[in-house]
């Protein structure tokens, strides 16, 4: 829905399903139900996340698009943001570091990232503008040194090539399409830092050479191209797992040239961990059950001289509680989607404030329009935190509505 010049969804990865027919039965089920509730009298936008496998139905199966296209104009809906991180399957089976394959050292990643444009392209209304997030390159424990240059290389050429597409695309169609990429806790790219220099070392002087080359653009155009059209989704609670604070990360960015394309309203995990073994055990016992099988938890504590130590996932974290925990106060931070609406639940609490803080900062610096909330986790929280999905879903969306008016000035809501 757009809110104050923002197009503001939720990700549709809340709903499992691979193939396109379970996309579809899940739209179905639930968007018209949820569009009542938010924004009855106008169109309202979709974040829509399609696996490999549904994005070869949609494209190659007779009328399947032409019926989705049929189906949001009756229902006064549009498409303007993809989900293009997980590739394959996302829900009810064990998904850890698998959620990084293919990585953007792959051919089949290039190909997905293409085909899921031209779907954008073919359901984004006109004059819009259209992005799609993507994986934050690889999977840092999967490569060495070495090993981690030769795919910021070869991930270069690649988005080098995503841009030239986008750029040509752009053209034809009059709209304007940018690819997102998504740092996390153990990506390739997982802080300010990384984002930076591979900007700078990696994607424009590799990315822009193969443009001047194979597109015969100029210096000058090869990186605006790469600009304008590789950019950002800012996860909220990535960088809040890294204990980065939004102002500080996206004055960098910005400083650094760096575009947002999308902002993901999403709240971390987080806890207090002290120097003692029995306070310690107690809240082991309550983090205990989010530690959970199917998605990767990382957790990066920093204590109260600012050293941090991370662990790649909960279940790792809370083994290091056996020897009784850390010796200064800790502050931990856990990889997991928790309800942006909820700041506190007994003794653990969220970092909903820096999706207060990020709004603050997008009242001053109109960074980006696509504003997403993906809690993808309501079917794996622990059992006192699960509610019906529909109203989850409407709850956060109306949370966060009621914070963009007081984070806009000058602006007229569309609503």
């Amino acid at each position: 829905m757009r809110v104050n010049g923002y197009e503001l969804t939720y990700c549709s990865n809340i709903h499992p399903g691979e193939t396109w027919l379970a996309v579809f039965a899940n739209l179905q089920r639930y968007l018209p139900a949820i569009k009542q509730e938010v924004s009855p009298a106008a169109p309202f936008g979709i974040g829509l996340r399609l696996s490999n496998q549904a994005s070869i139905e949609l494209a190659e199966t007779e009328g399947a698009l032409a019926e989705l296209q049929r189906w949001l104009q009756a229902r006064d809906c549009y498409v303007f943001t993809l989900n293009g991180f997980p590739y394959g399957e996302f829900h009810d089976q064990a998904v850890k570091d698998r959620v990084h394959v293919p990585d953007w050292g792959s051919a089949e990643r290039l190909d997905y990232t293409r085909r899921l444009f031209a779907l954008l392209a073919a359901l984004l209304p006109d004059g819009a503008e259209g992005g799609i997030s993507t994986s934050p390159l690889s999977y840092k424990y999967w490569h060495n040194e070495s090993q981690a240059n030769e795919l910021k290389q070869q991930a270069s050429l690649q988005l080098a090539e995503v841009a030239a597409y986008l750029h040509e695309l752009g053209r034809e169609s009059g709209k304007d399409l940018h690819l997102d990429i998504e740092p996390e806790p153990d990506g390739l790219l997982e802080n300010t830092y990384d984002v930076i220099d591979y900007y700078r070392n990696w994607l424009i002087p590799v990315g822009g050479r193969h443009l001047q080359s194979q597109y015969q653009m100029t210096p000058e155009t090869a990186e605006r191209c790469l600009r304008d059209r590789i950019r950002l989704c800012y996860d909220i609670c990535h960088f809040a797992v890294v204990h980065e604070a939004p102002r500080e990360t996206l004055s960098c960015l910005e400083e650094a040239g760096i575009r947002i394309g999308k902002v993901q309203i999403s709240a971390a995990l987080k806890a207090r961990l002290e120097n003692d073994v029995e306070q310690n055990q107690r809240m082991k016992t309550l983090l205990q059950p989010f530690a959970e099988s199917v998605y990767l938890h990382q957790v990066v504590a920093r204590d109260t001289a600012g050293a941090k130590t991370a662990w790649p996932d909960l279940a790792d974290a809370l083994e290091s509680l056996q020897s009784g925990g850390p010796a200064r106060e800790e502050e931990w931070r856990t990889h997991f989607h928790v309800p942006v609406f909820l700041a506190e639940y007994g003794s653990l609490a969220s970092t909903q404030q820096d999706i207060i803080d990020t709004l603050d900062y997008l009242r001053e610096k109109r960074l980006c329009r696509h504003l997403e909330v993906e809690t993808y986790t309501w079917n794996v929280l622990p059992q006192d935190l699960q509610m019906n999905v529909k109203d989850a879903i409407v709850r956060e969306l109306n949370w966060v509505r009621q914070r963009l008016p007081k984070h806009e000035k000058n602006l007229k809501s569309d609503q």
